[in-house]
């Protein structure tokens, strides 16, 4: 095994750049920033994420490959109030800053850190993974599958190239970010998912960070005026108590009541397999924490067929259906030019290319 890793070490070796989010340090050692671990990277060493690594005094970031690719439904991100019904590009890499036990794509991110994980690279251009979108009329691409922070110079490559093309940018990650890497993608980011996986610090500490670089992400993507929705993965005995659920959707009422928050089931996967599965009463009980908080649009997602409605955009005012639902399927969809077709609310999103305006808390 560790002959395999090594020998995916020295492929992922072979496909780099020197990076752009870093600051110079004494004896050429660099601080990365591309990461709320912000590591001091010493000649030779590699950061926590295990792909960007010191050389000589440079840090060196991956480049030029995906792990992973695929078009997908955008309700799968999941952006629900982004073109309903519409494909989006998915492309990843490999590596992660946070070693989740419960991980659904530990194969490509934990690759370098558990020997059983990891995927061969191939070789790409930004070019040609956007003339795949355009292919088949993805209007976003998506830096996903891996933790995409880590892999930020390389998503900006391919999301200068897809700006230039009409196809809008996402990101699909953890939120553990800093300000000057946010600075870094905000020319090109439209739409960005966060997980917001705990509201205990102690809980972040087991998955490999901390809590507020992640708080701290969702306040500072909602002043930039990116798209922002929320998932919580719902976890038994993790983070599913009446008052961890509460005081998450309080705190992204405290910045917007129009944030969606998708409560997601958890399955059995990668190293966590005692909990039993979430069950639909608690992402129902969980969207119902959401509104009683002040949430516009929470959303319990992943389990169609058990969870009623609550996978449907409803209008806040006079709750008619808007955006219907099963699943990643997109069953009808009535807003108009970003607003409710019978009362004219505006419905928070970004519909249509066009960032509906979002209501901040004071």
């Amino acid at each position: 095994m560790r002959h395999e890793l090594s020998t995916l070490g020295s492929l992922l070796n072979e496909r780099v750049a020197p990076s752009e989010l870093h600051l110079n340090g004494a004896d050429g050692a660099v601080r990365c920033v591309a990461c709320g671990h912000e590591c001091l990277v010493k000649p030779g060493r590699y950061g926590v994420c295990r792909v960007r690594y010191n050389e000589g005094g440079t840090l060196y970031a991956p480049y030029g490959y995906v792990a992973g690719i695929q078009c997908d439904p955008i309700e799968k991100k999941p952006f629900f109030h982004a073109f309903p019904g519409g494909l989006a590009l998915s492309f990843g890499m490999l590596g992660c800053d946070l070693h989740c036990s419960y991980c659904q794509n530990w194969v490509t991110s934990q690759a370098l850190r558990d020997p059983v994980a990891g995927t061969p690279p191939q070789n790409v251009s930004p070019e040609q993974l956007v003339a795949l979108a355009k292919r088949y009329g993805a209007k976003v691409i998506t830096s996903t599958y891996n933790e995409p922070l880590i892999t930020a110079e390389w998503a900006v490559a391919v999301f200068k190239e897809a700006h230039k093309a009409g196809v809008v940018c996402s990101f699909v990650s953890n939120g553990n970010a800093t300000e000057t890497v946010l600075d870094y993608l905000q020319p090109f980011v439209r739409l960005y998912k966060v997980d917001l996986k705990s509201f205990n610090d102690r809980n972040y500490r087991q998955l490999g960070g901390r809590l507020q670089p992640i708080l701290d992400t969702i306040e500072s993507l909602v002043r930039r005026d990116i798209w922002v929705e929320i998932v919580t993965l719902t976890i038994p005995g993790f983070n599913d108590s009446d008052d961890e659920l509460t005081e998450i959707a309080r705190f992204l009422a405290s910045i917007s009541p129009d944030i969606p928050w998708h409560v997601t089931a958890f399955h059995k996967d990668y190293k966590m397999t005692d909990p039993d599965n979430t069950p639909p009463e608690t992402l129902l009980r969980a969207r119902e924490i959401g509104r009683k908080a002040g949430l516009r649009y929470v959303y319990a997602g992943n389990l169609p067929g058990y969870v009623g409605d609550a996978e449907d955009t409803v209008c806040p005012s006079c709750e008619a259906t808007l955006v219907k639902r099963r699943g990643f399927r997109v069953l009808s969809n009535r807003v108009r030019d970003g607003k409710c077709p019978d009362c004219f609310t505006s419905i928070a999103g970004f519909w249509n290319g066009r960032l509906q305006p979002v209501e901040r808390a004071a």
